[in-house]
């Protein structure tokens, strides 16, 4: 049997640990360093060392979780106001605001300065000017104005042209094309997310376009408006000869499932519609990218 001291140690160390792990958001910084990590292998070709991709993409990924810290420093007050988000580890007192400053900016200084000294300088400039965007105008305008989706989906869109800019030098092909999918893939996402949680947003004073007074139907004509231009955006890097068939073929079926379930949810906004069409986006950039890896006119390290 495993002794009880152990046993005490292991769920003490895993106590103190968790919520610096939910701080740093786990679910989005996968999805950055996803996001980032594709972005660095489309842009080393056939001759690039994993390791090395790898790398820049967990140096994007932390300053990604250093922006996510300062967003939640920022939003104490509203965060204890929301049920949504009532259980973070700064409004429960888990972790002290200082200690959450001085982490982030820990992860922010790591981030950027890796990717100066092992990268490229344009790098770490872009990681650090998207940290900033994120942290300094997206956040404050939450409370100001429901621009701040369209202004936080730019910040949003970058980690694939950061990791392809870290391993290639400068922003070109692949990685625009990434971060033009990741923009509109956005709105879809953070509509249906603003949609089941609009009372939340209006209890906090946020200004999210679903909790604005008659605002009823206006998020489901968005979502469907910005899947139906994810459509070309989506199969640019066929048109341009950068990948074959298959990732058309896949990227166009997506795409309609994705528009099928906007179209579903700008019909009639309900709480079912409303999380189908965010699981639809969550599922959409993990299958789109399995397509760039499956591709064989798409130049990688590796064939699968």
């Amino acid at each position: 049997m495993r002794p009880a001291r152990a046993t005490h140690g292991t769920a003490a160390t895993a106590s103190l640990v968790a919520p610096w792990i939910q701080l740093c958001k786990l679910r989005i910084a996968s999805f950055v360093g996803m996001s980032a990590f594709v972005g660095g292998l489309l842009a080393g070709g056939p001759d690039v060392h994993l390791g090395r991709v790898a790398l820049a993409a967990a140096l994007v990924t932390l300053t990604a979780a250093s922006a996510s810290v300062f967003n939640q420093v920022l939003e104490q007050d509203t965060d204890a106001r929301m049920v949504r988000t009532a259980g973070r580890p700064l409004v429960t007192g888990a972790i002290r605001p200082l200690h959450a400053v001085l982490f982030a900016a820990a992860c922010g200084a790591a981030g950027v300065a890796g990717l100066a000294v092992w990268f490229q300088p344009l790098s770490a400039l872009l990681s650090l000017g998207t940290l900033v965007a994120y942290a300094l105008v997206y956040t404050p305008l939450k409370r100001v104005s429901t621009l701040n989706t369209a202004i936080g989906a730019i910040p949003g869109a970058m980690p694939p042209l950061l990791g392809y800019t870290a391993l290639a030098g400068a922003p070109a092909s692949w990685g625009w094309y990434l971060a033009a999918i990741l923009f509109a893939w956005q709105f879809p996402h953070f509509l249906a997310i603003a949609w089941l949680y609009r009372e939340d947003y209006a209890r906090a004073g946020l200004k999210m376009l679903p909790s604005l007074p008659n605002s009823a139907g206006v998020a489901g004509r968005q979502a469907l408006l910005y899947s139906l231009c994810l459509l070309p955006l989506s199969i640019l890097p066929a048109v341009d000869g950068g990948a074959g068939w298959i990732y058309a073929g896949g990227a166009l079926l997506l795409g309609l499932g994705y528009a099928a379930a906007a179209l579903a949810f700008a019909l009639r906004e309900d709480p079912r519609r409303a999380r189908l069409l965010l699981l639809t986006s969550l599922a959409y950039l993990p299958l789109l990218y399995s397509l760039v890896l499956f591709d064989p006119v798409v130049r990688l390290p590796f064939q699968l």
